[in-house]
């Protein structure tokens, strides 16, 4: 389907896009642009009942079209030496009741990627009750046109999109600015990486768009082909999910020969458990100990975007877990570009450890996962951070939780503040030359230690 581009787009209410960076995008050397894109999308059919098939196998027929219209946000390098060829195509959140994405990464912006951040669900433009806090709520006058009938469209809207973007593009209005892009990498977290998972089995075979896929945070459930609409609210789930939440039903499937990223905490670790597949030259899967789908860290940089785009979000509870997902992200996408571009495969990280029926996670004396992704946090802790959540609703689910250790106990590990932050360093070094932290992250992770370190005497 032809595609119409509009932009880039400006004015409005508000004078600016909702949800663009935090970051300065003009010092990185980088600019930001937002686009409508509008056209027919056509909905799907599953053939013979292939979406109960565990092995993901599925097969798919065009159904009805409807019309539509959305933004795209672009991040590209001003300088075209710079890029190097790839764009990392979001599949934006919508769980929260607007749209959510991480247009943060400093690997993106720093390896020369362009980012692309896609409006693709109904409730990213309309909201979800009782907020409504969508796009045509936050600004009627930049997006009152925007228009998305059904989720069940979603799946065309972003192969399109992907095409809008690639290689063979061809409209007179570019949102790459003339970049000579050579792969459309797509990325999505959570309730988008179960979307993006439907889309492998089911849209990918037939339209061979996309060259690479990185699916975060993702629970082993793949979407609905025919959604109608149904997107988990967290303002009014309550705990009726998390059962459910945590039950892996699907495999994705391995015949694409195309790269396939999943990098999971602790919490997704658990519902992946039973549909866990092995690394190939085409599939990796990371499961990274003492993590959780949230954290605090993340919670507050959120928070800072709410208040700058004056949205309602929650507040951030006390004692949820600390060791925050952002810079295994940053890992995965400098690994995808290696991956998509040079054919050179990420390193095979060790999973966590479980054992019993139904499975539990093996922990060790502290009540940290055994086995899985070290991170410096977890070979070097100052606390007990787990998935397990600190009650049964569906966000302390999703924050898990982070006891730290008593003065006794710290000292007993480590001594003086010294011999910790020198142990701490070496973690996090070592977790550099496993492939799952960045150079960069070095500094960073041990400042935030040696804010830490809890023992006044040893400051």
């Amino acid at each position: 389907m032809k595609v119409l581009v509009e932009g880039p787009i400006t004015g409005g209410t508000r004078g600016r896009p909702f949800a663009a960076t935090m970051l300065d995008v003009e010092k990185l050397g980088y600019e930001e642009e937002e686009y409508l894109l509008s056209g027919t999308a056509t909905g799907f059919h599953d053939v013979d009942n292939s979406f109960s098939r565990r092995d993901g196998l599925w097969t798919v027929e065009p159904a009805e079209q409807s019309g539509y219209c959305t933004r795209l946000i672009v991040y590209r390098p001003k300088d075209p030496t710079v890029f190097n060829g790839s764009v990392v195509l979001l599949w934006n959140n919508v769980t929260v009741g607007h749209d959510l994405f991480e247009a943060d990464s400093l690997e993106l912006f720093e390896n020369g990627s362009a980012l692309a951040c896609l409006t693709i669900q109904k409730a990213g433009i309309e909201g979800l009750p009782p907020r409504k806090q969508g796009l045509s709520q936050w600004d009627p006058d930049r997006y009152g046109a925007l228009s998305i009938a059904s989720d069940d469209y979603s799946y065309d809207i972003f192969t399109q999109a992907a095409r809008t973007l690639g290689p063979n593009r061809d409209t007179p209005i570019d949102p790459m600015g003339g970049l000579p892009v050579k792969h459309v990498i797509a990325q999505g977290a959570s309730q988008s990486a179960s979307r993006l998972a439907t889309y492998i089995n089911a849209i990918q075979p037939v339209e061979k768009v996309l060259d690479g896929f990185i699916l975060s945070i993702y629970f082993g459930q793949a979407a609905p082909i025919e959604a109608f609409d149904a997107v988990i609210n967290l303002d009014t789930s309550g705990d009726k999910i998390s059962d459910n939440l945590l039950l892996g039903r699907n495999l994705i499937r391995d015949d694409l020969g195309i790269p396939i990223f999943i990098v999971n905490s602790e919490l997704e670790a658990m519902a992946c458990y039973n549909v866990r597949q092995p690394d190939t030259k085409t599939f990796r899967y990371w499961e990274s100990a003492g993590t959780s789908h949230s954290s605090r860290q993340g919670r507050e940089k959120r928070a800072l975007l709410f208040e700058r785009d004056q949205i309602v979000g929650r507040t951030i509870e006390p004692g949820v877990n600390e060791i925050p997902m952002s810079l295994l992200y940053d890992a995965v996408f400098h690994h995808m570009q290696q991956w998509v571009a040079q054919g050179i495969e990420p390193p095979i990280q060790p999973k966590i450890e479980f054992n019993g029926n139904p499975p539990e996670i093996i922990r060790d004396d502290y009540g940290i996962a055994v086995g899985g992704i070290r991170l410096p946090q977890v070979d070097v802790p100052l606390a007990t951070n787990s998935a397990v959540p600190l009650s049964a609703d569906i966000i302390a689910l999703l924050g898990g939780s982070c006891f730290a250790f008593d003065a006794e106990k710290i000292k007993s590990l480590y001594g003086d503040r010294a011999s910790f932050i020198a142990r701490f360093e070496a973690a996090a070094e070592n977790a550099i030359r496993n492939g799952v932290l960045r150079p960069r992250d070095l500094p960073e992770l041990v400042a935030e230690a040696e804010l830490n370190w809890p023992l006044l005497e040893h400051r």
